[in-house]
């Protein structure tokens, strides 16, 4: 149902699974990253406390794929790019079959912050559930207080004729805090009326 790497022009997005990631490898990074506490602050999860944690995650995602659920795929730079081939982060998304909707989130580590990765992941999330999928809705959410997030997701959400649909109260639980997330969305028709600038290519 969904391809196994996407590959756009600056980026190479895998599956997760155990074929495509080390799960001791991605546990250092999301236990002891230098900046995994400031990476986390706005997000549904914490650091993880053991390989066992991350062993979980990666067994979860890969059910959900094979389900038909929804996808995560670890993000590496592609060779050209600074740290090109380092694990940069993970992106994934859901979708609600009955809604046509697909829901996405990302998390970067932060060398590879500022760099546009969210919005090229997202343009190539965009093609698959809109060109591929058939889907109506692309949607995203951000905690009221992440700015980066919230300035990054605009940037995206009107090149693509999206906009902030309004606040989501108690929309997600942080550090056992509800907490209210923006959310914006963009419809198939809106994205299909945009200019496309990311080359996407989708490899089963």
């Amino acid at each position: 149902m969904f391809p196994e790497t996407i590959v756009t022009d600056r980026l190479r997005l895998e599956a997760v699974g155990p074929e495509t990631v080390d799960t001791l490898e991605l546990y250092e990074i999301c236990s002891s990253d230098p900046y995994i506490d400031e990476v986390t602050e706005y997000m549904p999860w914490d650091p993880h406390e053991t390989p066992k944690e991350t062993l979980e995650f990666v067994e979860e995602v890969t059910e959900q794929y094979e389900s038909s659920d929804g996808a995560s795929y670890v993000i590496r730079p592609r060779e050209g790019e600074d740290r090109g081939g380092e694990i940069a982060g993970t992106a994934g998304f859901g979708v609600e079959w009955e809604k046509r909707t697909l829901g996405m989130g990302i998390w970067l580590r932060k060398p590879f912050w500022g760099r546009g990765y969210s919005g090229e992941r997202a343009a190539a999330f965009l093609e698959l559930a809109f060109d591929r999928l058939d889907l109506e809705l692309v949607a995203v959410a951000a905690h009221v207080d992440n700015d980066r997030s919230n300035r990054a997701i605009e940037k995206y959400v009107e090149t693509y004729g999206g906009s902030r649909e309004g606040r989501l109260r108690n929309y997600v639980v942080i550090n056992d805090e509800p907490a209210d997330c923006y959310r914006y969305s963009i419809s198939q028709s809106e994205w299909g009326d945009a200019a496309h600038e990311v080359t996407v290519r989708f490899e089963d």
